[in-house]
C-alpha cells in the first residue's frame, strides 16, 4: 500500500475515532442534565404516562422527569394530580434516585404567569 494512502485512511480512521468519542461525551451529559437529583424550578410543557415535561425558568432547556406514583403534588398549595398541571405553569421539582432512577418526588405549581 502506498504511503500516503495509508496515512488517509489513518487520518479517516481517528476522524470516525474522534466523531464517536465526542458523541458518546455529548450523549453522557444530556443524560446526566434530565436525571438529576435536587430541586429545580420551571415551567410545565405537557404531562403524559406519568412524566413531566418542563423547561427551565427561561423556558429553554426542555426536559423530561419521571414523577413517582406517591409523588406529593399541590398546585397553588392545595393537593392535585399531575393531570392538572397546566402548560406555562410555574413548577417546583424536587427529585431524587430511588432505586437506579431518579424521579420526582415533589412538585410545586402556581397559576400560569402567560
Amino acid at each position: 500500500m502506498h504511503p500516503v494512502m495509508k496515512e488517509t485512511k489513518m487520518v479517516r480512521r481517528s476522524f470516525v475515532m474522534l466523531a464517536v468519542l465526542t458523541l458518546v461525551a455529548w450523549t453522557g451529559r444530556v443524560v446526566a442534565e434530565e436525571a438529576k437529583e435536587g430541586t429545580h424550578e420551571g415551567k410545565v410543557v405537557k404531562v403524559a404516562d406519568g412524566k413531566l415535561t418542563m423547561t427551565d425558568k427561561d423556558g429553554k432547556k426542555q426536559h423530561t422527569h419521571a414523577v413517582a406514583a406517591d409523588a406529593k403534588i399541590t398546585c397553588d398549595g392545595k393537593e392535585c394530580k399531575l393531570e392538572d398541571l397546566k402548560k406555562g405553569s410555574p413548577v417546583t421539582v424536587t427529585a431524587e434516585k430511588k432505586g437506579d432512577k431518579v424521579v420526582v418526588i415533589k412538585i410545586d405549581a402556581k397559576k400560569s404567569d402567560n
